[in-house]
């Protein structure tokens, strides 16, 4: 009895010291949770700090969204580690986006300009026009060059007075890398040799300082409806090529007001069958479909072909004079049909 009850006394000591070096064990795992807690705590609290005052990073490429970027590094070490190697620049962001922009997502902009100020601006008037998203923001032409080949951009705000370099000297940079993000100048700069300059380069837009939002939203709308149609573009004819070069060139002149004689009426009439034929239509088979002269449905034929609304070739016969024919190319737009006819 006794050797017995020494033997359980034994064993129940063993047990005890067992769980206490198990709560020991747990003690001094859960110490080194708390103490790797705290540290990421203080890694995202001086994070924060640093974007909240504008700390600028080692690279000087400002993040676009300082606060998301914050949340992932504190969450996820490895986005951490990344944005380290990517000297600041937000890889976050791009990922953000979702899709790539080029897919028909969101048009990624990356917004270049000395002025901290002065970008902060230009970021929240360009987040205020669908489908445009800020992915980045560059104070000199290095930081603009890094910034382009690590978030990949669609759009370039380009400011021509950078401290390192001239905003222009960017653009064949972009290009010997392999960039193909668009550009537009956003400048002060009013000398001719820079607006020549920026065209000679291919920029698709020159916007002066200083500029309201609705002068940007207008550039910005209409560098939309341009790439949308290079992107959908299916080259047949010349006739495609020459409205999409029409619509690189900037909006289209304002269609003149009806010739004397000509009615809108009319108009509407002669555009309506020529657009729902099958094919092309001759001024005669144009006049038996609208009821009108021979030579009435020729006149007004011929001024959509002057207005760029009609395309014209010639049918060539046994004898005689080519036949004229003509097949709907697009809406008249301006002044001489009104916007109700227009498809």
């Amino acid at each position: 009895m006794t050797a017995t009850r020494g033997t359980s006394d034994a064993t129940a000591t063993t047990a005890t010291s067992a769980t206490s070096a198990t709560s020991a064990t747990s003690d001094a795992t859960a110490t080194s949770d708390a103490a790797g807690t705290t540290a990421t705590a203080g890694m995202a609290g001086r994070t924060a700090t640093a974007a909240t005052t504008g700390t600028a990073d080692p690279s000087g490429v400002r993040p676009a969204t300082p606060t998301a970027t914050t949340a992932t590094a504190g969450t996820t070490a490895g986005t951490t580690a990344t944005a380290t190697a990517t000297a600041g620049t937000t890889a976050t962001a791009s990922a953000a986006t979702g899709a790539s922009p080029r897919s028909g997502g969101p048009i990624g902009v990356l917004v270049v300009d000395d002025d901290f100020m002065v970008a902060r601006v230009h970021r929240a008037f360009v987040e205020r026009v669908e489908p445009f998203q800020v992915v980045g923001v560059a104070g000199t032409g290095e930081q603009a060059l890094g910034a382009v080949a690590e978030l990949r951009p669609d759009l370039v705000l380009l400011d021509l007075y950078l401290p390192d370099v001239f905003g222009l000297d960017v653009i064949p940079r972009l290009r010997a890398a392999g960039h193909d993000c668009d550009v537009m100048v956003i400048s002060a700069a009013r000398e001719a040799d820079a607006v020549r300059g920026a065209v000679r380069h291919g920029v698709v837009d020159y916007l002066l300082k200083p500029f309201e939002f609705e002068d940007l939203r207008v550039q910005l709308e209409r560098y939309a409806v341009q790439r949308g149609r290079l992107l959908g573009t299916v080259v047949r004819s010349q006739a495609d090529i020459d409205r999409v070069l029409a619509g690189a060139a900037g909006a289209a002149a304002p269609v003149p007001a009806l010739p004397k004689g000509m009615s809108v009426e009319t108009a509407e009439l002669v555009e309506r069958t020529l657009r729902e034929a099958d094919g092309t239509l001759s001024a005669s088979e144009c006049a038996a479909l609208t009821g009108i002269s021979r030579v009435s449905a020729r006149r007004y034929l011929e001024y959509f072909h002057t207005v760029g609304g009609a395309d014209v070739s010639l049918r060539y016969g046994v004898a005689g004079r080519p036949e004229r024919r003509y097949r709907y190319r697009g809406a008249v737009t301006g002044p001489a049909l009104p916007p109700a006819v227009r498809p």
